[in-house]
């Protein structure tokens, strides 16, 4: 959850109050905004088959849209699953539910039945929801609604304090939620995540509908429904700082680090990073060492991950030390997609122009509906179309065929109708 800034400032023309204590002066017309708290008090985490069949009869027999929220324990854990939801629903109230305690959560999946859901920037946790058996027949995504409102910042913080006036804290955001037992205040954070969705939704709905956008948004929340994470090829190439790394068979390194680190993290539930950073594995595939006196004096291996898996990083060190030639990584990688636009106009001039009049053209219809660039258009169907555009240049034939690949892409239907003809002419101009 994502704070308001704190904008409070003192009045440069107020004189010192000479009282050994500093002062800050609030100016006159400084309204102060209060803090959401939880109507009904902190409810007890649910933990019991007997607690959960009655929250779920309670839902069951509640009314209107059910707002949900899930806390995982990133930084802390390599897996992303759930380790609290909270549930809202009109005539249940509050229900934090400790996924860990339940072999299933079938219960609460059929008390939930076909009554949409309300989450905030649903994509971070309808893939864990899924984990525990949950799936949402719709959704209502607040940060997707603020979004094409082209609200300058969507956290749930900043859009609860801008449309209900009431200030929600950013205060363990950043704690490990696998903790038992959980401490009262962490629960009572994680529930006011939930506390005011419901009201959220009825603002931003009756924002969408006056500016034309519900239909627009219906679309987009249908797509986020069926979101799911994509699948990294090459991960280990995303470790921080490998670019300072030289030569293919310190590269070779980079890679059986990270993928021994990736393989005990996944088996001990810990965050990598908690292992051994990057940067150490960075420095250690420079310098290769070979026993575990030079490994200890590399530059980021210290801690007990660094020292109790020693044999493990020098093992890796030496796979990579042992692969044949052909078999070492390159510095590139091959990839279906187009190049990096920097590379457009020595690789393809034409295809750079298509771009340039493309985002131009984006830009100002974004501008015109009153939308973030990004979500009129997502950049890399942007990109794709313009790097290998359809062959024809028959107007008609052409805008059919932009159509047809910016449907294929993933663009909604209400994104290929603003998009298409714009896209076509930038295709037509560039050539011309």
């Amino acid at each position: 959850m994502v704070g308001s800034d704190d904008n409070r400032t003192a009045d440069p023309d107020t004189p010192e109050v000479e009282t050994g204590v500093e002062q800050t002066v609030e100016p006159e017309d400084a309204v102060e905004v209060p803090l959401l708290r939880l109507a009904g008090g902190l409810p007890a985490v649910i933990e019991t088959d007997d607690a959960l069949a009655a929250y779920c009869a309670a839902v069951a027999a509640g009314s209107g849209p059910i707002a949900i929220d899930a806390e995982r324990a990133s930084g802390y854990r390599y897996s992303n699953r759930a380790y609290l939801i909270q549930v809202k629903r009109t005539g249940a109230g509050i229900g934090l539910i400790d996924p860990i305690a339940f072999d299933d959560l079938g219960p609460l999946q059929q008390a939930f039945g076909d009554t949409e859901w309300i989450l905030h920037a649903a994509t971070q946790d309808l893939p864990c929801l899924a984990g525990v058996g949950l799936r949402p027949p719709t959704v209502f995504d607040t940060e997707l609604a603020g979004r094409l409102l082209n609200y300058p910042r969507v956290g749930l913080a900043t859009l609860v304090e801008t449309l209900l006036g009431v200030q929600m804290l950013k205060e363990h955001s950043a704690v490990d939620w696998s903790t038992r037992p959980l401490p009262d205040p962490w629960l009572e954070y994680a529930a006011l995540d939930v506390e005011v969705l419901v009201e959220l939704r009825e603002i931003l709905v009756a924002q969408l509908a006056e500016a034309g956008k519900l239909d627009w948004a219906r679309q987009e929340f249908d797509h986020v429904r069926g979101f799911e994470p994509a699948t990294r090829t090459d991960a280990w190439r995303r470790t921080s700082g490998m670019h300072k790394v030289r030569g293919r068979r310190s590269l070779a390194a980079v890679k059986t680090l990270w993928q021994a680190r990736d393989a005990l993290a996944a088996e001990r539930d810990v965050t990598p990073g908690r292992l051994i950073p990057d940067s150490a594995i960075v420095a250690a595939a420079s310098a290769l060492p070979k026993d575990r006196g030079a490994l200890m004096g590399t530059q980021g291996f210290h801690g007990r991950g660094a020292s109790r898996y020693a044999k493990v990083w020098l093992r890796a060190i030496e796979e990579a030390q042992e692969l044949p030639e052909d078999e070492l990584p390159s510095r590139n990688t091959r990839n279906d997609g187009p190049p990096v636009p920097r590379a457009w106009a020595d690789k393809d001039p034409v295809a750079a122009r298509r771009l340039d009049a493309a985002r131009a053209a984006i830009a100002e219809l974004a501008e015109q509906h009153d939308l973030p660039p990004e979500n009129l258009l997502t950049p890399d169907h942007l990109r794709r179309t313009m790097w290998t555009p359809p062959a024809t240049r028959e107007p008609v034939a052409l805008l059919e065929a932009v159509i047809d690949q910016l449907s294929g892409l993933g663009s909604r239907s209400w994104q290929v109708g603003l998009t298409a003809p714009a896209l076509t002419r930038a295709i037509l101009d560039a050539e011309d």
